[in-house]
């Protein structure tokens, strides 16, 4: 079991992330949006702690990383030279392609992030399972069910990569579920 983490590297990561996403909210509300990044990296050290074999510093750092490029405009480069080419490929890949037709976004980055590691596989099942909570006011019924759809195909293209979050995982979508579809 490999859940030993670098501290030195979650705060490299940590602050990076703050000052990517500097004032923005999580959408629907007043909470700062690193609440999302903090709970995305409290998911996946608490998967590592379940027993996990492979790199728990790309997992951990991801995890804080995940939507500095997507949702605050951080180029790929920039994580490659400050991070390296691991991080800076799974970011990568967890980011959507805003080319690309929007309901084919997430099967595209299903795609990439099954090209790598287990542990960037992990980060996308954290992140929905930190999403999967009361959607946003402003949402309608069918994409509330769109986006709990979109859980499950995470769910069944990725839970094979950790037990832990893919139980996890599959509770959250059973509860949002019951509570708001």
């Amino acid at each position: 079991m490999n859940c030993n983490w670098s501290r030195d590297r979650f705060t490299e990561a940590l602050h990076f992330a703050a000052e990517s996403h500097g004032n923005q909210k999580v959408p629907g509300s007043d909470i700062p949006y690193l609440y999302h990044i903090t709970l995305v990296a409290m998911e996946i050290i608490a998967a590592l702690q379940q027993g996990f074999a492979g790199n728990p510093d790309l997992a951990v750092q991801c995890a804080l990383l995940h939507d500095v490029m997507e949702d605050a405009g951080r180029k790929y480069e920039e994580l490659h030279g400050k991070f390296g080419n691991a991080v800076a490929e799974g970011v990568l890949a967890l980011t959507k392609d805003p080319n690309i037709q929007k309901n084919m976004r997430m099967q595209d980055s299903i795609v990439r992030i099954k090209r790598q590691p287990y542990e960037i596989w992990m980060v996308k099942m954290a992140d929905r399972i930190s999403n999967l909570r009361k959607p946003p006011d402003f949402w309608t019924a069918s994409k509330i069910i769109a986006y709990k759809n979109e859980a499950c195909m995470i769910y069944e293209e990725l839970s094979e990569a950790d037990e832990s979050l893919g139980k996890r995982l599959l509770a959250k979508i059973q509860e949002y579920d019951n509570n708001y579809c």
